[in-house]
C-alpha cells in the first residue's frame, strides 16, 4: 500500500514509505549526487529482526512510543504509543559534503504500521549530530536537512506496528546525498561548552528490561534515560553521553541509551526553533517539569498521563546510588556534552563494575568525586605528569587516569593553575530554564558549570520517593522504554508481590563527600524487579511474567505517590 501525508503533520515529519520500488529524491542531479543501497543485514537491530524476506518489526522486544505524526498512516494515530523498532544502518562516507540527505524504503505496510528513517552526519570534530526525522519531500519521499554541511552521514530506520501485533516487513532503503552549495560555507570552528540545564532525576532501575537501543539493564548499570530518541546513542557506544551532578558535590558521566522519562519527544537541551515538539517552553525545561510545576498542557504529558514529578532525566541504578550517591528522586545539574565542540574521548576502563573514579586532583590518594562509565564520553581538557603517572583534567576538580583514556591524544598540558596552557576554557551555555528547576545553587554540582539563571542560591528541590518501592513506582510511571515495557516492582505504588529489598551500597573507594551525603546502607537499589502489567514485554522480561499487554500505563492517583509529588 502506498502512504498518504495528512496535510498539517509534515513539520514532525518521519520519512515516507512506499511499498513498491522508487526512485529516490535528488537521485538525478547529473551525476552530482550520491545514492546508496543500505545493507539492512549488518544492521544493529533493537526491536528489529530478520526473517530472510527482509526486516520487520518484533514486537515482543520493541519498546513503545508514540507514532511519528508524518510516518502515519491514515488508520494510525499520531498520539498513541505503540510497539517501536529500530535499525541503525552502516554510516556511509561521501565525496563530497552534504547538507541534505533524502531516504526512499521499500517493504510493506499493513494498516496502523509505519516506517520511517532518521538522519545524523559526523561532524568536523569526529562526533555525530543529533538524529533528525526526516520531512516529507513528496507522496513517497522524506528528506533530512541537517545543521551544517558533513562528508559522512548514517541512516536508523524506524519501524512501528499496531498494538495488536501487526508489523510492517522493509526489504530496502535507498538513500541520497545531495552536494552542499558553496553558499552553505563551511564548518563551524568556534569552540563552545556544552549545554547545561537544571533538571529533576528520577531512579530507573529495572533490571533485567531492555532499553529503546537494546541494552539489557543489568544490576548498578551506568547509563541515562533522556525523553527524545533524537540523542539515543547505538547500544554499546557512547556518542551522547552526559555528565549529571548531584547536589552533594558528586558528578556521573554516562551515555544516553534509553528514551524517557515520561515523554518521547521532548528534546528540551535544544533551542526553541530546533525543538521537535513544545517550542514554546524555554531551553533547558522539560515537558514534564513544566507540566508538574505550572500546569503546562493541563498537568499532562504527550500520552496524556498526569504528571507526577518533573523529571527530565533517568538515571540507572549505578548512576544513581554508586556514582552520584542519591539516596532519593533529586534535583541534579546535566551537561549535555555532545552538544559542545570541547575534545571528548571515550573512556575505557577494565574495573570489575566497568566504570572508572573521578579524583578531585591528579593522584591515586586523592578524593573521589565521581564516576565514568565504560564506554561513556569526557570533555578531556588537558593532561599533567606522564607515564602511569599521567591524569587528564574532565572538569574543574575533575581527572581520570590516562590510562582509561587511551584514545585522547595531542592533549595540552595543564597549568599550573590546572587549565589548558595557553588556552580559554569553553564555560557550559547554562539553561534559561535551570533557576525555573531549582537548580539555582553552585551545589548543584563541581564542574558543571553556572548552575542557574541568576546564579542564586536555592534550596534542593524536596526529595522524592524514599524505598526502593516507592521509586520503583515512580520508574514505573516516568522511566524510560524499559519502565513501560518491563514492570516493576509497584503498579501504580502498591507494591508487587514478589518484590525485593535492596542491596546494601558498598562503602565509596574513598573518603565519601560529605557525612550528611553519604548514601545510607539501607536505601539502596533493588534486586531485579518482579515485572508487572506492562507494554510488550522485553525477552528478558516476558520470561519472568507472562501477563503483559501493549498499553501504556497511565499513573495512579496523585494520593498515591506522596513522596513523587515533593519535586517542587
Amino acid at each position: 500500500m502506498r502512504m498518504r501525508w495528512r496535510a498539517g503533520l509534515v513539520v514532525a515529519a518521519a520519512t515516507a514509505l512506499a511499498a513498491g520500488g522508487v526512485a529516490p529524491a535528488g537521485a538525478n542531479g547529473g551525476g552530482s549526487s550520491t545514492t546508496w543501497s543500505a545493507d539492512l543485514a549488518s544492521g544493529e537491530a533493537a526491536g528489529v529482526t530478520d526473517d530472510g524476506d527482509g526486516v520487520r518489526l518484533d514486537p515482543a522486544t520493541a519498546f513503545t512510543a508514540p507514532v511519528e505524526q508524518g510516518g502515519a498512516t491514515e488508520a494510525a494515530a499520531p498520539a498513541d504509543a505503540v510497539p517501536t523498532g529500530l535499525l541503525t544502518l552502516a554510516p556511509q562516507e561521501l565525496d563530497r559534503p552534504t547538507s541534505r540527505v533524502d531516504s526512499v524504503v521499500d517493504g510493506d505496510l499493513p494498516p496502523g504500521t509505519t516506517a520511517s528513517v532518521d538522519v545524523r552526519g559526523r561532524t568536523t570534530s569526529g562526533r555525530w549530530t543529533e538524529w533528525i526525522p526526516a520531512t516529507a519531500s513528496g507522496a513517497d519521499s522524506g528528506s533530512v536537512t541537517l545543521p551544517r554541511p558533513t562528508s559522512e552521514v548514517q541512516g536508523r530506520l524506524v519501524l512501528t506496528g499496531t498494538p495488536e501485533g501487526t508489523a510492517p516487513t522493509v526489504r530496502g532503503v535507498t538513500l541520497t546525498a545531495a552536494p552542499a552549495s558553496s553558499a552553505e560555507g563551511g564548518p563551524d570552528l568556534t569552540e563552545n561548552g556544552p549545554f547545561s540545564a537544571g533538571v529533576f532525576a528520577t531512579r530507573e532501575g529495572l533490571v533485567g528490561g531492555t532499553t529503546s537501543n537494546g541494552h539489557v539493564i543489568t544490576e548498578r548499570d551506568h547509563f541515562v534515560a533522556l525523553p527524545s530518541r533524537r540523542a539515543l546513542s547505538p547500544r554499546d557506544t557512547s556518542d551522547y553521553s552526559v555528565r549529571v551532578c548531584a547536589p552533594n558535590g558528586r558528578c556521573a558521566f554516562a551515555p544516553v541509551w534509553d528514551v524517557g522519562p515520561w515523554n518521547t519527544r521532548d528534546d528540551y537541551w535544544n533551542p526553541p526553533g530546533q525543538r521537535q515538539e513544545w517550542a514554546d517552553l524555554p531551553q533547558g525545561v522539560p515537558q514534564a517539569q513544566a507540566a508538574f510545576r505550572d500546569g503546562y498542557n493541563g498537568g499532562n504529558d504527550q500520552f496524556g498521563r498526569k504528571l507526577v514529578n518533573p523529571a527530565g532525566i533517568d538515571l540507572a541504578d549505578g548512576v544513581f546510588w554508586d556514582a552520584l550517591g542519591l539516596k532519593d528522586n533529586s534535583q541534579v545539574q546535566v551537561d549535555y556534552l555532545w552538544t559542545g565542540s570541547v575534545r571528548l574521548s571515550k573512556v575505557e576502563s577494565d574495573s570489575e563494575d566497568g566504570t572508572a573514579q573521578v579524583r578531585a586532583a591528579p593522584s591515586d590518594d586523592a578524593e573521589v568525586v565521581g564516576v565514568a562509565a565504560d564506554t561513556a564520553d569526557v570533555p578531556v581538557q588537558c593532561a599533567t605528569g606522564t607515564g602511569a603517572d599521567a591524569w587528564l583534567r574532565i572538569g574543574d576538580g575533575q581527572f581520570l587516569s590516562a590510562a582509561v583514556l587511551p584514545d585522547a591524544a595531542d592533549v595540552p598540558a595543564c597549568d599550573d593553575d590546572g587549565n589548558a596552557a595557553g588556552a580559554t576554557r569553553a564555560e557550559p551555555a547554562v539553561g534559561a530554564g535551570a533557576g525555573a528547576a531549582g537548580a539555582g545553587s553552585a551545589a548543584a554540582g563541581a564542574g558543571s558549570g553556572a548552575a542557574g539563571a541568576g546564579g542564586d542560591a536555592e534550596a534542593p528541590a524536596p526529595a522524592g520517593p524514599s524505598t526502593p518501592a516507592a521509586q520503583d513506582a515512580a520508574s514505573a510511571e516516568v522511566g524510560g522504554s524499559a519502565a513501560v515495557r518491563a514492570g516493576a516492582s509497584t503498579v501504580n505504588g502498591d507494591p508487587l508481590a514478589g518484590a525485593t529489598a535492596a542491596p546494601a551500597v558498598p562503602a565509596p573507594a574513598a573518603t565519601p563527600p560529605s557525612a550528611t551525603s553519604a548514601p545510607s546502607a539501607t536505601s539502596a537499589g533493588p534486586a531485579a524487579p518482579a515485572p508487572g502489567p506492562a507494554a510488550p514485554a522485553s525477552a528478558a522480561s516476558a520470561a519472568a511474567s507472562p501477563s503483559t499487554s501493549t498499553a501504556v500505563p497511565a499513573p495512579g492517583p496523585e494520593a498515591a505517590h506522596p513522596a513523587a509529588n515533593t519535586g517542587d
